[in-house]
């Protein structure tokens, strides 16, 4: 190992796994090198699908029971019509 390389300190952030080289004499940044980027763990991953699962079943069914609202407001309008006007009316569910 040469004296040059003796004054460099490697310095490595255990937070983002930023590597910084800095020169012992001048205490200066000789060179940086941003780390990698950290990768979400399969677990992280399985929750946040799981939560979105959830949130699209929850739409689902408020979707569907609207859905069920307006169609048993028209057959009550339906039936309203055709009891004004006399006739028994003939409704299939």
């Amino acid at each position: 190992m040469s004296e040059s390389d003796d004054k460099v300190f490697e310095i490595a952030c255990p937070h983002c796994g930023t590597v910084i080289w800095v020169d012992g004499e001048t205490r200066g940044v000789l060179k940086s090198e941003k780390g990698a980027r950290k990768k979400e763990s399969f677990d992280d991953l399985l929750v946040r699908e799981k939560k979105k699962i959830e949130g699209m079943a929850t739409k689902f069914e408020a979707t569907a029971s609207l859905e069920k609202q307006k169609k048993d407001k028209a057959k009550e309008a339906f039936e309203k019509a055709f009891t004004g006007s006399g006739e028994e009316p003939i409704v299939k569910d």
